[in-house]
């Protein structure tokens, strides 16, 4: 088997911090669920029931206080975990502590700071997948072109992800390429990853926790240095309600790319008043942005010319 090349990719930054020990939120939430006599799996299908996906890994998380509710969404559900576990309004709620900013004040729409996978998290999920030394090596694989087709839906979840990627081999044999995502809210459980043309998954690896997903695509035919493949993948949400996702989406690009075209497509009717494209070249460089003008089906589009690394993406009101 070739050798794998890697990206990232994403809706937006890595979810919810972790605690380092039990809370008093967790303390509670543990003792409330015993009370209550439901197991996790019950708990999570009445929260289903009422609109509101959270994973069972995530219910367990919040327990045991391995991490807690920051999300808009997280605490949402947490205001319907007390009604499903008949407890006074706000008696979990108000345990929470105020939500730890995500980068500098008042960079909301600023398309946040440059994504990035810790290596403790996700070195585990390369291993498991046979590419231990992925992050190390040279690749063999450059990305020429890739097209990002970003689908939101009408309660402004992202519905799918549709990529078409153009590989280079830089050597003879290569018949495989790695991808990372992250989603959003990691509590949504990660997206299902399909193989459209010219490949098929592999193997494939999940962090619910930190709603991350290290798979295998494998190329149809391996390809010899200098010859191109091009394979196309659809990463699907469950919905609705579909994960949110800050109202952006983005690539972080390792190595350089020579083109990369991103659309973001809105439900009928539900196309925002503003959208913006930005920028950020390595983990240190300037943010650029620059405002996009919506076509005449609900969309709008974004292209990068000899780009990378860095963090490309559109946000938009």
């Amino acid at each position: 088997m070739g050798r794998v090349g890697i990206s990232a990719m994403a809706g937006s930054t890595v979810g919810d911090g972790q605690e380092s020990g039990r809370t008093e939120f967790a303390i509670r939430l543990r003792a409330a669920i015993a009370t209550s006599g439901l197991s996790l799996d019950r708990i999570q299908a009445r929260l289903r029931a009422r609109g509101v996906v959270v994973s069972v890994t995530a219910l367990s998380y919040w327990q045991s206080g391995k991490r807690q509710p920051e999300r808009q969404s997280s605490l949402s559900a947490v205001r319907t975990l007390e009604e499903i576990l008949d407890v006074p309004a706000g008696s979990l709620l108000g345990l929470l502590p105020p939500p730890r900013p995500r980068g500098g004040a008042g960079k909301r729409h600023a398309g946040g700071e440059p994504m990035s996978f810790p290596r403790q998290v996700l070195q585990p999920l390369l291993e498991k997948v046979g590419a231990p030394h992925a992050l190390d090596r040279q690749q063999p694989l450059k990305m020429v072109g890739l097209h990002d087709l970003c689908e939101i839906a009408a309660d402004g979840g992202q519905r799918a992800v549709t990529a078409r990627a153009v590989f280079q081999a830089a050597s003879d044999g290569q018949d495989s390429w790695l991808l990372v995502y992250t989603q959003d809210d990691p509590a949504a459980g990660v997206p299902e990853l399909h193989a459209v043309r010219n490949c098929r998954v592999g193997r494939a690896e999940i962090d619910e926790a930190h709603g991350l997903l290290v798979a295998e695509l494998l190329f149809d035919q391996p390809i010899n240095r200098g010859e191109t493949h091009l394979i196309e993948y659809t990463l699907t949400n469950g919905g609705p309600p579909y994960p949110e996702c800050r109202n952006t989406h983005y690539r972080e690009f390792r190595r350089p790319v020579r083109e990369y075209l991103l659309e973001v497509r809105f439900a009928p009717g539900t196309a925002p008043e503003r959208c913006w494209q930005y920028s950020r070249n390595g983990a240190n460089g300037t943010l650029a942005r620059r405002a996009l003008k919506l076509d005449g089906a609900d969309g709008v589009h974004a292209v990068a010319f000899d780009f990378g690394p860095g963090v490309f993406g559109i946000d938009w009101d």
